[in-house]
């Protein structure tokens, strides 16, 4: 299918020629012919048009766990949409290929091929994903819907960077969601990676309040966000929240543009320990051998075990507690 480029929301004329992009915390103020930070949202002629509307890079079938999603659904699959561009630049992006260029390979897409693909892969759910999904915030919202229509489930994984309109159009058909909540510190968030800690901790707000399933995942960088404060101030901001919002803290690898070694195990054992002080679900993500169970907050017993990609949920029957009958907050 061929690009259709299409006028965007969340925009409003400055003047001279330009266009004022409301989607994100940067605000871009864009020139004709010009594109805001993230690529993909651009002037022609005075308004905003999204010339990458329905541009895929990858697609995939993924273990649920890989986003990482663990109390939605454990041990299913997902149906992954990746897209091109981002609004941060994080300098150790994994995905750095498809998120600070636009020049990947891509193939354009409608809503309703979406929805053929998943049913075709055998999969119940949709996750928008890899690269950063709310810079195509309208095609995005148009792909949560035809699947909610089609009986599918809509995931989202994100940065959270969406200023409230857009955040709320997101969110209305979206049945899960992991934000990436990257530290602790605004001038960090803001100076390296060009995000806004209060963007992102309004997004993850909103998210709990609308009844989104929400997990938060936050990659531990050696000496950016791996001392105790940042994280206990993180975890402490979830438990406001809620005491059962999962947080995954993941290792991080030399990549893009850092070089420093990888963060140790250590370090993820104790950071888990110090989010443990508040948060019920913590999960050392992405360390090989690492078992990461889920355990019944009443009586203890194992309700989800994982080894890598592989999940046992025999723990868990009808939402409750194998053991205990208890109710617990994992959707199965």
């Amino acid at each position: 299918m061929a690009a259709r480029v299409l006028r965007g929301r969340y925009w409003h004329p400055a003047g001279n020629g330009f266009v004022s992009c409301g989607l994100c915390h940067h605000q871009c103020r864009i020139p004709t012919g010009g594109s805001g930070l993230c690529r993909v949202r651009a002037n022609e002629d005075g308004r905003l048009v999204l010339p990458f509307h329905g541009a895929i890079s990858s697609i995939a079938v993924d273990p649920i766990e890989k986003k990482p999603l663990y109390h939605f659904f454990p041990g299913s699959s997902v149906y992954s949409v990746g897209y091109v561009g981002c609004n941060l630049h994080c300098p150790f992006c994994q995905n750095h290929e498809i998120s600070q260029s636009t020049t990947a390979t891509v193939k354009y897409v409608t809503p309703m091929e979406i929805v053929v693909g998943a049913k075709a892969s055998g999969c119940q759910a949709v996750a928008h994903t890899y690269s950063e999904p709310v810079v195509h915030a309208e095609f995005v919202i148009e792909a949560m819907r035809a699947s909610r229509s089609a009986g599918l489930r809509s995931v989202l994984v994100t940065n959270g960077c969406a200023r409230p309109e857009a955040a709320a159009g997101l969110l209305e058909y979206c049945d899960a969601v992991n934000v990436d909540l990257k530290a602790w510190d605004q001038d960090w968030y803001r100076n390296e990676l060009g995000g806004d800690l209060d963007t992102v901790t309004s997004f993850i707000t909103l998210a709990h309040r609308s009844g989104v399933h929400l997990e938060v995942t936050t990659l531990i960088v050696p000496g950016g966000n791996d001392d105790d404060t940042q994280i206990d101030g993180i975890a402490g901001f979830l438990a406001e929240l809620s005491e059962h919002i999962p947080l995954h803290l993941s290792a991080y690898r030399p990549m893009y543009r850092y070089t420093t070694p990888a963060t140790p195990t250590s370090t993820i054992r104790r950071l888990a320990g110090v989010a443990g002080r508040h948060l019920r679900f913590v999960y050392a993500g992405n360390l090989w051998g690492e078992r990461n169970e889920t355990l019944c907050p009443a009586c203890g017993s194992v309700l989800v075990s994982r080894e890598g990609y592989r999940v046992n949920t025999s723990g868990l029957q009808n939402g409750r507690c194998a053991r205990c009958g208890s109710s617990v907050p994992v959707i199965s």
